[in-house]
């Protein structure tokens, strides 16, 4: 009897182990056949990562060199490269440098030659270097547009040249460049682990974790490794990232050893069987832990993945935004032009008709119907203002010299109030304008100091715009050395929102406005020496802009 149970202990515990053993070794033919496919996941989800923030940077280095192709200060710089000018532009793309992270911006001539470099002031500088022989340079010129993933010349460093040419009078007449470096990019790639390369459309290797295999051919995949490999939107790239499967193949080799040191332990009693059942049911829960902790990692994956790719639309719609509204910008530009060919047109006739009514005056018989001459006088008097206005806006429209000098403050302000009335005079809006002596000159340039007034005017009637008790207030503060101009209305005021992001290009709250008048405004305003500013405000308390500049004798 007592060996019957013995035998049956042992049959039982012998069933025990061998369910045990199909157990374990059904796990290892899981963990060995599922560990390269979810590490081949994991490799996709990073790749789309990596992809997403080249993409990010290619686009954001593309809107700095469209942009910059519409500037009117890139364009008078290769229109008229004189020193002023050319210092004006390499200073500007210091401080567009500075703030979109590329590395090194500059603007070259028809032929090549460059003119203007953010790094200007630099012992590299770029200005006075001829790139002709670049494939960028001569692309732009022939398409509009080009790419070139390089070593510079003089820094002998590789990265990315963006180029966009730049049009002067419908022509092109030379080339806005941006570089982009991605030392920082391959660094990161590099703390990551996995080995990551992108290559060209010859394929090539531009970039990797692993700058060895920099400007050499895509290696291939080397024996135990797991790679994926995906496009990069907006380039002739492919991204590919590698990575070995020793995970896949540990955890095989650990249920190996699992399997033959229970097969061991077939010849022992059955407490070995029950540690073995309880080593294996703690081997499912870190699977199960594991499993979870990867889905959970998959997911956060996703959900940043997806937030990029809401970003790259909306950055997509602000792009052809940008566009739409230079399109608008060139349209005003012409709209101006003619205006001013109206107002030169319109003097000829004009002259002829103040001639005809003095002769007319002159010609009135002695008691004469005194209407007659009230009604010639009234044509006179009529004449002289329309002569005055168009004389105005030639001026007005006049392209501006460049040239800085001493402006009587008093002549700019009362040409900038002309040439705003007639909205202000249907608006019936209030204007109170300080006493300027005629003798107050200011540092500046006398149509751009107009724009100035114009715009910062021009903004307080349209926020005065149907008030019964519009009025619009400007102050003078004379300092020894300084002079500012405060304009106020007592119009709704600035929200938070848009008196954060005022001297932002493109920022505006009009649904057709270009977000672009108050920074061009600052821009001239620090080139005469001066600044642009507005006032802290509460909404409902009206907006109030300073402008100061320099006092001259």
């Amino acid at each position: 009897m007592a060996d019957s149970a013995r035998m049956r202990r042992l049959a039982l515990a012998l069933a025990v182990l061998a369910a045990a053993l199909a157990v374990l070794a059904l796990t290892f033919v899981t963990v060995r056949d599922n560990a390269p496919r979810e590490l081949h996941q994991q490799l996709e989800v990073t790749a789309r990562s990596r992809v997403q923030a080249l993409e990010s940077v290619l686009a954001k280095q593309r809107a700095v060199a469209a942009v910059l192709a519409d500037d009117s200060l890139m364009r008078d710089a290769l229109a008229a490269p004189g020193a002023g000018t050319v210092a004006r532009a390499s200073r500007k793309l210091e401080r567009l440098r500075a703030d979109t992270d590329s590395a090194v911006i500059y603007l070259l001539d028809r032929e090549g030659l460059a003119i203007a470099a953010s790094n200007w002031d630099q012992p590299a500088s770029f200005v006075g270097s001829n790139y002709g022989f670049r494939d960028y340079f001569s692309q732009a010129l022939l398409r509009g547009e080009a790419t070139q993933f390089a070593l510079g010349t003089v820094s002998k460093r590789p990265g990315l040249y963006l180029s966009h040419d730049v049009a002067v009078n419908g022509q092109p007449r030379g080339v806005i460049v941006v570089k982009v470096e991605f030392d920082r990019t391959e660094q990161n790639w590099a703390q990551a682990g996995e080995r990551i390369m992108v290559t060209d459309a010859t394929g090539q290797v531009i970039l990797s974790s692993r700058p060895a295999l920099r400007f050499g051919p895509l290696p291939a995949q080397a024996a135990g490794e797991v790679g994926a490999e995906l496009p990069v939107p907006g380039a002739d790239w492919r991204l590919v990232i590698r990575a070995p499967s020793a995970p896949a193949a540990q955890a095989a080799a650990l249920a190996t050893g699992t399997v033959g040191f229970l097969l061991s332990l077939l010849l022992g009693a059955g407490i070995w069987a029950a540690r073995a059942r309880t080593r294996a049911a703690r081997r499912a829960e870190a699977e199960r832990r594991y499993r979870a902790d990867l889905e959970r990692a998959v997911d956060e994956r996703t959900r940043d993945l997806t937030a990029e790719m809401r970003e790259r639309r909306a950055a997509e719609q602000r792009l052809a935004q940008l566009q739409g509204e230079m399109v608008q910008a060139n349209k005003l530009a012409t709209l101006g032009q003619i205006t001013a060919g109206v107002a030169h047109e319109v003097n000829t006739p004009l002259a002829t008709i103040r001639l005809l009514a003095e002769n007319g005056r002159q010609m009135l018989p002695e008691g004469a119907a005194p209407d007659v001459a009230g009604n010639l006088d009234q044509i006179l008097r009529m004449s002289d203002r329309i002569a005055q206005i168009t004389t105005e806006l030639r001026g007005f429209a006049r392209k501006a010299t460049g040239e800085l000098g001493p402006v009587a403050l008093k002549d700019a302000l009362d040409a900038a109030l002309l040439l705003v009335a007639s909205r202000r005079r249907a608006e019936g809006i209030r204007v109170l304008l300080p006493q300027i002596p005629p003798g107050l000159t200011v540092r500046a340039e006398r149509v751009r100091l107009e724009q100035i007034l114009v715009n910062l005017i021009q903004n307080a009637q349209e926020a005065l715009s149907g008030r019964p008790d519009a009025e619009l207030r400007i102050d003078l503060d004379q300092q020894p050395d300084r002079v500012r101009l405060s304009i106020r209305d007592n119009g709704p005021g600035l929200a938070p929102g848009i008196a954060a992001t005022l001297f932002t290009p493109f920022a505006t709250s009009k649904p057709s406005g270009l977000g672009l008048g108050l920074v061009i405004s600052r821009e001239i305003a620090r080139d005469f020496g001066g600044e642009l500013t507005a006032a802290p405000s509460k909404p409902g308390q009206g907006a109030s802009f300073h402008l100061d500049l320099p006092r001259m004798p």
